[in-house]
């Protein structure tokens, strides 16, 4: 693998940057401006970001796993409160299906554990990334695996979730009907190689809120004083920052990796590196998040302070498809440890 980014992924990374430092939210109270998330939203859809896992005349993908991820850690770091993962996750299984592109704005739903895509509607299925969303795409059993699915979305409902206040869920209707999007049947390696894909772009966006909370914190610290001196000029608050950094940097190699393999190694050995990358990138999360409202003592813990956004979207983003625990749980199966050795 070669971890050097080409000139267009960094020109796209830049592009990515340069949107959401302009549009994306600088304080909470911005959540709040209509105005402001319709230009984000505007600015994303003319990008066509949220189009990079659709099928080229060959049927392969327009951009890599790595372009996707870039795109996905440059919106997480700066907040932004406009659909990313749900869209690209939704393209993807309609590009893997082979079904024809979709006719409005879609997403997918999760089981009710989030640790898997839905398998119809049943049983508290959950759309993820629902804002503008018509339909959210399931699995439909199918002899040899599963079909593809969408079921429709009426808007925000009573079951209208806000943990992570810049992205929206909704729990779907048990009752709603599932209407058969076309393409083939997916088996198990094709399903495998969806998930990679979920998984690394998770860790990304894990690595990019990770890394808009450090920046914020390092900012705090270099202006707010006590004793005369920033508060980043006493060892407790460096040593704090510093491990921050280091667990952000550590997840941004992994979940790089496991955006490389998901086009370049077999579907088994990419899902094993996409969850080697969540579960140290969920497990980094938490931590880094909760470290920036440590150091900004008092005011950390307020509603005013965005440190507490970061952390509520690193809480959603590890659960879809699974924390710390699940993809340990898919390294081990992968090499073949299960809980007959008792080893798990």
């Amino acid at each position: 693998m070669d971890v050097r980014l080409s000139p267009e992924q960094v020109a796209l990374r830049d592009a990515a940057t340069q949107v959401v430092d302009r549009l994306g939210p600088h304080a909470v109270a911005a959540l709040d401006d209509g105005e402001r998330v319709a230009k984000l939203d505007a600015a994303v859809v003319a990008s066509g970001w949220r189009d990079l896992r659709t099928a080229d005349d060959d049927g392969r993908p327009w951009a890599s796993g790595v372009e996707v991820a870039l795109v996905a850690e440059e919106l997480a770091r700066g907040l932004a409160d406009t659909p990313y993962v749900g869209p690209t996750l939704a393209a993807e299984l309609r590009r893997l299906a082979g079904a024809p592109a979709a006719t409005g704005a879609e997403t997918v739903a999760l089981a009710p554990d989030l640790g898997a895509l839905a398998t119809g509607a049943n049983g508290g299925a959950l759309a993820i990334d629902t804002q503008g969303a018509t339909a959210a795409l399931v699995l439909v059993p199918a002899a040899g695996g599963h079909t593809v699915g969408a079921v429709a979305l009426s808007g925000p409902t009573a079951g209208a979730r806000r943990v992570d206040l810049t992205r929206s869920t909704v729990i779907l209707d048990p009752g709603a009907t599932v209407t058969p999007a076309g393409g083939r049947v997916l088996d198990d390696d094709t399903v495998a190689r969806w998930t990679a894909l979920g998984l690394a772009v998770t860790s990304a966006d894990l690595v990019g809120t990770m890394r808009g909370a450090v920046d914020l914190a390092c900012g705090y610290a270099k202006d707010r004083r006590q004793y005369g001196n920033p508060i980043g000029s006493f060892q407790a608050v460096q040593h704090l920052l510093a491990d921050a950094f280091v667990a952000m940097e550590g997840s941004r190699s992994a979940a790089l990796h496991a955006a490389w393999a998901v086009d370049a190694l077999p579907p088994a050995e990419a899902l094993a590196a996409a969850a080697v990358a969540k579960a140290y990138c969920a497990r980094a999360a938490r931590s880094v998040c909760e470290t920036a409202i440590q150091v900004h003592g008092g005011i950390g813990n307020t509603w005013e302070c965005l440190a507490h956004v970061h952390l509520r979207r690193a809480l959603l983003a590890t659960d879809v498809l699974g924390g710390a625990g699940a993809n340990l749980g898919r390294v081990l199966a992968h090499h073949g440890i299960g809980a007959s050795d008792g080893l798990r």
